[in-house]
């Protein structure tokens, strides 16, 4: 068995600058994924890695030998696998991956506009998938939605949603054949009391700022999320997880 020893491998050097330069994954529409769960999942949506990497105590992981099955991994020593990796603690299994291209999915669409905040990204295309979302279309401001920390938050939610980064929002949300919805912190319809007609496409903004005036333009509606007095807004990712599981929760809900 030949082991990958050395950080400064022109592979393992490679494998380090994907995980850490977001350019590098757009020229080449490649990422690298960490941990058992994120594999597991790319696998359980029918995707192969271009690569599968493994430390040489990752090998000695009953979980991790069973998602080796049927591949030939490339082994790095402990060393070299922890430069390439992100975690802390390393995981012991990476895979390098192609980005999947954003499908058209059939059901609701969530619209991220300049979220910066990796983990707020991840967590809301984790809320998004949990229930019943179909699509996550995310502008240039955002933060990189293939970056590790991101892919951590999301927890595997990258392969079950149309993923896009595009450059602006404004020619998607005019071509959004559905309702668009956007919160506003007062003077909005209350979010248990509005009815939505599927499908639905939420338009989810920076804290702060909130979404720029031109794709609040096109929002049909805007809602509301009760809060005791004194409290002027909550974390987007916990906005958005209020809002889509209200709408999934309903009975008839789905699209």
């Amino acid at each position: 068995m030949t082991v990958l020893a050395s950080k400064n491998n022109p592979k393992v050097q490679r494998w380090a600058k994907l995980a850490r330069h977001a350019r590098l994954r757009r020229d080449e529409g490649r990422a690298l994924i960490e941990g058992p769960h994120l594999v597991a999942e790319l696998l359980a949506a029918g995707l192969k890695p271009v690569a599968l990497l493994v430390s040489e105590t990752g090998l000695g992981s009953r979980e991790i030998g069973a998602l080796l099955k049927g591949f030939d991994p490339i082994v790095l020593s402990d060393g070299a696998f922890g430069s390439i990796v992100d975690a802390e603690t390393p995981p012991g299994i990476a895979a390098e991956i192609e980005i999947p291209t954003g499908k058209d999915a059939a059901g609701d669409t969530v619209f991220l506009e300049g979220i910066q905040d990796p983990s707020n990204v991840g967590a809301i295309l984790r809320s998004a998938a949990a229930f019943g979302v179909g699509r996550a279309v995310l502008d240039r401001g955002c933060a990189d939605p293939w970056s590790p920390k991101t892919l951590r938050a999301g927890m595997g939610a990258h392969f079950r949603l149309g993923l896009q980064q595009v450059r602006s929002l404004e020619d998607h949300l005019a071509a959004f054949a559905g309702t668009l919805i956007c919160t506003v912190p007062r003077d909005g319809i209350p979010l248990a009391k509005a009815r939505f007609e599927h499908p639905l496409g939420w338009i989810l903004g920076a804290e702060g700022q909130g979404i720029s005036e031109a794709a609040g333009r096109h929002a049909k509606v805007r809602i509301t999320i009760p809060m005791a007095p004194g409290v002027e807004s909550l974390n987007v990712a916990a906005a958005a997880a209020i809002c889509l599981y209200q709408v999934f929760s309903r009975p008839g809900a789905g699209s």
